[in-house]
């Protein structure tokens, strides 16, 4: 975060809970198929290390006023349709770790970081595209301004949310500092966020298509 030196204290036994969390996740996100194809296929192993190096780029150039209330474009949505959200979650924790090595992350910070500003905007990212496969007609341009657009603007709000609530939660900050420091950021960054990832997938599906898993020319195109 901003100031390492300055970050609200975050207390061993609720470090503990947040690590026993990310466990969970990347326990329940474990398939052996998956990972073998990823051993077995270069294309996929760049394909998520270069997913990491984006994440770790856009995580690095932050601003914020309060220690721990951190503003940054995320990319969540973006890399979620085109890895997948079980190679979005061991991209997002290989960018963590990066960032704690270059001391960009405190290591006490480091669980909140991923589990709040990763883990969960990658599973709720992925949670809205699963709703409209099923529940939407599946069309190139919902595809676009719905799974991609509007969900990445849903989702950097809903990660601003999550960490005020986190660090009220855990006494602190007040209500009155989260709300004039960092809630009304949602505001701002909703537009760039949704703009971003929208161009991103864009891009990819109409020169790369075969490069995002969850898009599907069958339903997509030929519908």
């Amino acid at each position: 975060m901003s100031d390492l030196a300055a970050q609200p204290l975050i207390s061993m036994p609720i470090q503990l809970m947040l690590w026993f969390s990310i466990a969970v996740v990347l326990y329940l996100s474990f398939s052996k198929v998956q990972y073998q194809g990823l051993i077995t296929t270069p294309e996929r192993q760049t394909g998520l290390l270069a997913c990491a190096l984006v994440f770790t780029i856009l995580w690095r150039i932050k601003a914020g006023i309060l220690p721990g209330l951190d503003l940054h474009i995320l990319g969540i949505t973006a890399v979620t349709l085109t890895l997948g959200w079980r190679f979005a979650l061991v991209s997002a924790t290989l960018a963590g770790l990066l960032l704690t090595a270059f001391s960009q992350i405190s290591v006490n910070s480091l669980p909140a970081s991923l589990l709040l500003g990763a883990y969960l905007p990658i599973l709720l990212s992925y949670g809205i595209f699963v709703l409209c496969y099923h529940f939407l007609p599946r069309h190139f341009f919902i595809y676009i301004f719905v799974c991609a657009f509007l969900c990445a603007a849903l989702i950097a709000c809903f990660k601003i949310v999550l960490i005020s609530a986190f660090y009220y939660l855990t006494g602190n900050y007040t209500g009155f500092e989260l709300t004039e420091n960092y809630l009304y950021l949602c505001a701002i960054i909703w537009f760039p966020e949704a703009m971003l990832n929208g161009m991103a997938i864009t891009v990819l599906i109409t020169y790369r298509p075969h490069w995002v898993k969850t898009f599907y020319d069958k339903d997509y195109l030929d519908s």
